[in-house]
């Protein structure tokens, strides 16, 4: 802003735009400047202003009502920026205005209905703000409106009717608010449109049959987070340029129709519906996404799908970075050309039906980050090629049937920040290579298995970890010392094992412990003082084993609640 001052002419200010006949301000473009305060009420004097642009600013306060009088005004640009309070109403005066932007401030209040009289309006973004209200009923006169983004307000009421009269409408997104009723069948002959959105809202009805004719030019379609009924209209399929679906967490129902003709796709959520008969045949449709080349998100879960994993899953494109389709009934095998799909960020199967082992082939998944496949019945041995995902950052097995010892590959997944074998059938000791595991930060639970032998010192080189479960296992010998350098520990579960000895002193630095459960164990000697000062903790578990001599009396031993002692010889 060096520009700004009186011994250069205002019209050669950064920023300023002025007439050639009349030398009178005409635009001002201040966007990206790091400007702040409030905007002047003489603003409303530049008369011959067509363009006023401050986005991406610090402005705060109220819109002044003399920016009213800008009767020459066609473009106003707020957008990022901290203005409160409502939108004037007499912005409407300013009826040449074809563009309105005041997305990602504060402003309140209601939708001035006025707004409906700017004839001449083609785009108009009032989107993460906290408007409240409903949609002006006059918004069905805007007949030159391009864009209209209302998006993540506190907006209630209806989609209207009218809205439907917007024929040259190419996006709408009313995405999260708390707008309800039926879908008006208007909508949807809107002909022009490329963009919908009214996810995360409340609407109810159901969607119209001839959806994929009536919006030919659509490219993102999204409708998930309400509570829309039916069934996907088998039209669809027509939408050929569509690269974004979305219908995911509705109550829809019924088989999904083939989508062979959407080889645009890029994003497919069909989750958390009603979908499928729990039967061979419910997943038919994925077969026809094999054309879908820029196919890279696809979720499914939660739904009512059944049979078998379709073997043509394994020719999709290599696009693929999440493949979803947790939580259904379906059953069979992981298919082995899974491996396939090696671009593969997000593989999560669980909670479903699965058997038969992990594929080896799931090892050139070498781009993998998450590999959640719990609560199945899947059996055999874990594949070492599992080893070979060094990316890998979450991984959930348990609640199967796995047997076999933990793979000493593991040791080469230096990223993982959890990893979860719990209730299997895992049997033999804990592998030094896993507890050298440094990334793990989360969780570590390899309880309920039938693991052997003692617990590695290499425990000691889990000093990030927060929650370390190894309870109901087989797990003998004396407690190690050096378990006292995980200092992140909030959780430490070695009950119903067969440990022996006393808890070593080392432990007292474990003052972030907010659980600690030793029951059902071998261990004797008193039990420590240093208990008394872990101001973190709120249960310790102490019971059925052979500690004997005073219980202390302070800290988390006040509370009977939190402390259990039965069973021992105190």
């Amino acid at each position: 802003m060096e520009s700004w001052n009186i011994s250069i002419h205002f019209c050669q200010w950064h920023g300023v735009t002025c007439g050639r006949k009349h030398q009178r301000v005409t635009k001002l473009d201040l966007q990206f400047l790091k400007l702040s305060g409030s905007l002047s009420p003489y603003i409303g004097n530049l008369s011959f202003l067509r363009g006023l642009n401050l986005a991406d600013n610090s402005f705060y306060n109220q819109i002044p009502q003399e920016i009213g009088r800008l009767r020459r005004l066609e473009t106003l640009q707020l957008t990022n920026n901290s203005i409160r309070g409502e939108i004037p109403s007499n912005l409407s005066a300013c009826s040449k205005l074809t563009l309105v932007d005041m997305r990602s401030n504060q402003l309140a209040g209601e939708i001035p209905a006025s707004l409906g009289l700017l004839s001449n309006l083609k785009f108009l973004n009032f989107a993460n703000n906290s408007l409240k209200g409903s949609i002006p009923p006059l918004f069905g006169n805007l007949s030159s409106l391009e864009v209209l983004s209302l998006a993540i307000n506190a907006l209630s009421g209806t989609i209207l009717e009218a809205l439907g009269q917007l024929t040259n409408l190419s996006f709408f997104s009313i995405y999260g608010n708390a707008i309800s009723g039926n879908f008006p069948m208007s909508i949807f002959n809107l002909s022009k449109i490329r963009s919908f959105d009214i996810g995360a809202n409340k609407i109810q009805g159901t969607l119209h049959s001839d959806l994929g004719i009536t919006m030919p030019s659509i490219e993102f379609f999204s409708i998930a987070g309400n509570q829309i009924s039916g069934q996907i209209p088998i039209s669809i399929s027509n939408a050929s340029n569509l690269n974004v679906l979305l219908f995911n967490d509705n109550r829809l129902s019924g088989n999904v129709p083939s989508l062979e003709k959407l080889d645009k796709l890029v994003n497919l959520g069909l989750g958390k519906n009603h979908f499928g008969h729990v039967k061979e045949g419910d997943l038919k449709f994925l077969c026809s996404l094999v054309n879908a080349t820029k196919l890279k998100f696809l979720y499914i879960g939660t739904s009512n799908f059944g049979g078998e994993l379709p073997k043509c899953i394994s020719n999709f494109s290599t696009t693929l970075l999440n493949l979803v389709i947790e939580q259904n009934k379906i059953m069979g095998r992981i298919p082995n050309g899974i491996g396939n799909l090696i671009n593969l960020e997000v593989l999560s199967v669980l909670e479903n039906q699965l058997s038969g082992p992990i594929p080896f082939e799931i090892g050139r998944l070498q781009k993998l980050n998450i590999f959640f496949a719990y609560t199945n019945f899947l059996s055999g041995t874990i594949t070492n090629s599992i080893g070979n995902l060094t990316m890998l950052i979450k991984l959930a097995l348990n609640e199967n049937n796995l047997q076999g010892s933990i793979p000493i590959s593991l040791g080469n997944c230096q990223n993982l920040l959890l990893l979860d074998l719990s209730n299997n059938n895992l049997s033999g000791s804990i592998p030094y290579e896993v507890l050298r595991l440094q990334s793990l930060s989360i969780w570590l639970d390899l309880s309920s298995n039938y693991l052997t032998g003692e617990l590695p010192g290499e425990v000691e080189k889990l000093k990030n970890l927060g929650r370390f479960y190894c309870s109901q296992n087989r797990l003998s010998g004396l407690l190690p010392r050096n378990l006292g350098s995980c200092v992140s520990l909030e959780t430490l579960s070695l009950d119903n094992n067969l440990f022996e000895g006393p808890i070593p002193s080392s432990w007292s630095s474990l003052r972030g412990l907010v659980q600690l459960d030793l029951s059902d164990n071998n261990l004797s000697g008193g039990i420590p003082e240093f208990f008394v000062t872990f101001g973190a903790l709120k249960y310790l578990n102490l019971s059925f084993n052979d500690f004997d001599g005073v219980i202390p009396s302070e800290g988390v031993f006040k509370n009977a609640s939190a402390t259990f002692v039965e069973g021992n010889n105190c």
